[in-house]
């Protein structure tokens, strides 16, 4: 596992790849399906793990994070870069710091709530955080009303945060308003598109931004990094062709959850199989179940597809 601080280059170098988290029966960590879906993205060129919201990170048990940081730090090849999440709440990202600081993580980052939280008291919450833990943070902005753009600057300006993870949605990803003040507040080189395929060509031709994140790409690595190429290299059409193979998954996430969605097409592609959802969430039915199979084969055999 690579444990200096991530740079510029590392966020350029390979789309952040955000994945579901196996478990057994029992609920206690899966480490051989684990594994197998993290060589199956480090085989497509992933070099970079986000363990959060689709590793259902906001339910696990302070008590198990240890064994979660064990884990991660010990699967990773030398050169991936594992950064797991904290959170949501202010205990557990006090506590939690403070199991970090065992480890060699370069950052962490900070879940998001809007219940109970002031943007004021979440700007104290990383200070706090970076403090305990000894690492920057990840700032994830998922929502307007957890902070305004002046707010994330500053933390960004105290020297608080690694990079940012941007996900507000919007019906037009070209019109946002909050990510134009924020590429004028802070180094737009620090921030990375955080809403998978769909609206990443936009923002990170239009806004200047350095990359994104996925979880489809769990399913289908090899596309998903040559289009962050392709972006790079200013071949959009080529690029919009790439984003255009995980459309149908896509689909499925935003109609019936982003998380459960993603974690049944792992396992219904027999990349490695999930196991039990860690409660508060919960399987999908089997009906919906079986329209996800053949959208996850399909992706898997565009993957293989490229060689």
């Amino acid at each position: 596992m690579q444990t200096t601080p991530i740079t510029i280059e590392d966020l350029r170098s390979s789309v952040v790849a955000v994945p579901p988290l196996a478990r057994h029966a029992d609920l206690t960590l899966n480490h051989e399906a684990n594994t197998a879906l993290i060589r199956h993205m480090e085989a497509g060129g992933v070099r970079i793990f986000l363990y959060g919201g689709n590793a259902n990170l906001y339910n696990i048990a302070v008590s198990e994070y240890g064994k979660l940081l064990e884990f991660l730090s010990g699967a990773a090849a030398a050169q991936t870069i594992m950064v797991p999440s904290v959170g949501p709440f202010y205990g557990n990202i006090i506590d939690q710091a403070d199991i970090l600081r065992q480890f060699r993580f370069p950052t962490a980052m900070i879940l998001p709530t809007l219940f109970p939280a002031k943007p004021a008291g979440i700007q104290t919450a990383v200070r706090h955080f970076v403090e305990r833990a000894g690492i920057p943070a990840v700032l994830y902005l998922k929502d307007e009303g957890y902070m305004p753009p002046e707010a994330a600057a500053q933390l960004v300006n105290e020297g608080l945060i690694s990079w940012i993870k941007y996900a507000i949605v919007r019906e037009d990803p070209k019109q946002d308003a909050y990510l134009s003040k924020l590429v004028e507040l802070v180094d737009r080189k620090l921030i990375v598109s955080g809403i998978g395929e769909q609206p990443a060509i936009i923002h990170l031709r239009d806004f200047g931004i350095t990359g994104y994140t996925s979880g489809c790409i769990c399913v289908a690595p090899k596309p998903s990094m040559a289009m962050l190429q392709k972006v790079q290299a200013g071949e959009y059409e080529a690029a919009e062709a790439l984003r255009s193979i995980y459309e149908p998954l896509e689909d499925l996430r935003n109609a019936h959850g982003p998380i459960p969605v993603l974690h049944h097409a792992v396992t219904l592609s027999g990349i490695a199989d999930m196991g039990p959802f860690l409660p508060l969430l919960a399987p999908l039915p089997e009906d919906l179940q079986s329209k996800i199979a053949p959208v996850a084969k399909a992706l898997l055999g565009r993957n293989e597809e490229l060689g």
